[in-house]
């Protein structure tokens, strides 16, 4: 689909205009349509052709013109118009957090920057600090988010490299004679970005196998072509590598190339210490192989329980192993519903009805909906009238589901002064609340965190760090503090399964299993192909040693309420 390609120009242009110093209604119409079209469920391409973008919510007629101009010539005379004169360099450098764009165009003004090097460059030597209206924490915030910038375009995000390596693989399994197929490397640890796409096989004729998969769709290079390996790079610049191995040492592969190093390290050492030699080929005991076909049995001659890919960081698993201790991980299976999610009544395109659907595929029992507050006015915050009718809505709809029963929620803002979005005689008619920070990131964040958990309708703190991945640090927290008021309140610390946030993090969920804290996972969706997020949040759950019991969407829905009244106590 277009749309967010679309989505991005019209950002593009938004950011043109502030560069220049346009008016401020401009660039929030250009905002705004991109903020719509990034949200939008439906193919813009298909509206288009059916002349129903008039339909969408905060598409006027001038943006849909320039949608249907974009569309049916591949060009934007309005993009060409305001980007004219400002380099793409300039323009790029726009995504790089605390950066905006009035403060590039007076350091392209007043020093000359033009390139992120220039940029850099007038950091270091104090001279952007010294522009009117930045200073130096100003100027350090920035050199912070390059750092972020740079590491987010080194890596992929998990969601693209799972998407990428499920392509390759269901187009090996389709087109070329092969036995066993399994991704590798950081995608299949889980980690939340990953380096290159890496995937074994097992199959005859190799370098057949290999040609096969230099000819994958959207295979924009190939870089390597033998026999034995094959690499390639697809569209968005991802680069695929293929490695043939025997069957009989496949589990041996697989291992070794899963990694992590130091795990790798870890289990060599103890090969060595029995009289063995572990590598990519198999394990070996002078020159016989004692172990290879799989991974388990390779554990299970080092005197090691298997260890899932997910823990293997060398983090205690190896010692864990030993000791028969390893955790019983929770499995997607044992999830029984998402609880946070977002309908057409805030910010989301998704009806209740369309998610109670995608809730049912899923086989989930519960949802929660959780749309946003008042004071979230630009995610179409929820005053009382409205939130009487979503209500409503939810009662008719639990009335007919025999399925899935939808939880009246909310995502109610903690507000900067340190209050709750709504008063209690609100919070209180609720199922579940997430409260959760989306202004003044900087504002006594960890004071506010813990005044909301004191309040005893707040049942869940959301995304408790605030990062994401690809663009933000998060707040400043003192994230031990809120984990040790969760503890004294009783309440639930989510780990956010939009592939962005996972907030928290796996090693801070690690930390939060050690004290006792119970986690809620929430999709944070906002169309009903989000609640398929889910997976990320396992991974990322997995990965922090969570066990069912951890992970209160494992709860059945009367443990789930029955937990909620013994926060209120």
């Amino acid at each position: 689909m277009k749309n967010k390609e679309l989505a991005r120009i019209f950002d593009r242009i938004a950011d043109a205009l502030e560069f220049k110093g346009e008016m401020v209604f401009r660039v929030l119409a250009y905002r705004k349509a991109a903020r719509v079209l990034d949200d939008l469920v439906e193919d813009v391409e298909v509206l288009n052709r059916e002349d129903r973008l008039a339909d969408v919510s905060g598409i006027g007629a001038g943006i849909a013109r320039k949608i249907a101009e974009y569309l049916e010539t591949g060009k934007m005379q309005k993009y060409i118009e305001v980007t004219k004169g400002i380099p793409e360099s300039l323009l790029n450098m726009l995504d790089i957090q605390n950066l905006g764009p009035k403060t590039l165009a007076l350091a392209n003004k007043e020093l000359g920057v033009e390139t992120l090097v220039d940029l850099k460059k007038a950091i270091r030597s104090g001279k952007l600090a010294e522009l009117p209206r930045m200073g130096e924490k100003k100027a350090e915030n920035i050199r912070k988010g390059i750092e972020l910038y740079e590491k987010g375009h080194e890596r992929l995000s998990i969601a693209v490299a799972e998407r990428v390596a499920n392509d390759v693989i269901g187009y090996m399994q389709q087109k070329a004679a092969i036995k066993d197929i399994s991704a590798a490397g950081s995608l299949r640890r889980w980690k939340e970005t990953i380096g290159d796409v890496d995937i074994l096989v097992t199959g005859r004729n190799g370098s057949k196998i290999v040609r096969i998969f230099t000819e994958f769709p959207g295979t924009e290079r190939v870089l390597a072509s033998g026999d034995t390996k094959g690499s390639i790079v697809v569209e968005g610049g991802v680069q695929v590598d293929l490695r043939i191995v025997q069957p009989k040492s496949y589990g041996a592969a697989l291992q070794y190339f899963t990694g992590s190093k130091a795990h790798n390290v870890r289990c060599r050492n103890i090969a060595r210490t029995k009289g063995m030699k572990l590598s990519e080929y198999g394990l070996f005991k002078g020159k016989r192989m004692v172990a290879g076909k799989t991974e388990a049995e390779i554990y299970k001659m080092l005197g090691l329980g298997y260890i899932p890919p997910e823990l293997r960081e060398d983090r205690g698993e190896i010692e864990a192993a030993f000791k028969k201790k390893l955790p019983r991980l929770v499995e997607l299976k044992d999830i029984k519903g998402d609880l946070q999610m977002h309908s057409v009544y805030s910010d989301s395109d998704a009806t209740i009805a369309a998610l109670v659907g995608a809730a049912e595929r899923l086989r989930y029992d519960y949802i929660l909906i959780t749309d946003h507050s008042k004071s979230a006015a630009y995610a179409h915050g929820l005053e009382f009238d409205r939130l009487k009718k979503q209500w409503r809505e939810i009662d008719r709809i639990n009335a007919k589901s025999k399925k899935v029963r939808v939880l009246k929620g909310i995502e109610v803002d903690i507000l900067p002064s340190g209050k709750l979005d709504y008063p209690d005689k609100i919070l209180k008619a609720f199922d579940l609340v997430v409260a959760s920070i989306h202004q003044g990131f900087k504002k006594n964040v960890t004071e506010r965190m813990c005044a909301a958990m004191d309040n005893p309708y707040v049942d869940i703190i959301g995304h408790p760090t605030g990062r994401l991945i690809s663009s933000r640090e998060g707040y400043a927290v003192d994230l031990h503090r809120v984990m040790e008021k969760a503890v004294e309140t009783k309440t639930w610390l989510e780990c956010n399964a939009f592939w962005d946030r996972l907030d928290l993090s796996d090693a801070n969920l690690r930390v939060a299993k050690e004290m006792g804290i119970k986690i809620s996972l929430g999709t944070d969706a906002h169309d009903a192909k989000g609640l398929l997020w889910m997976k990320f949040g396992v991974a990322t759950a997995r990965r922090g040693w969570l066990e069912p019991q951890d992970v209160v969407n494992t709860y059945p829905l009367k443990r789930l309420l029955t937990w909620r009244k013994i926060k209120k106590q």
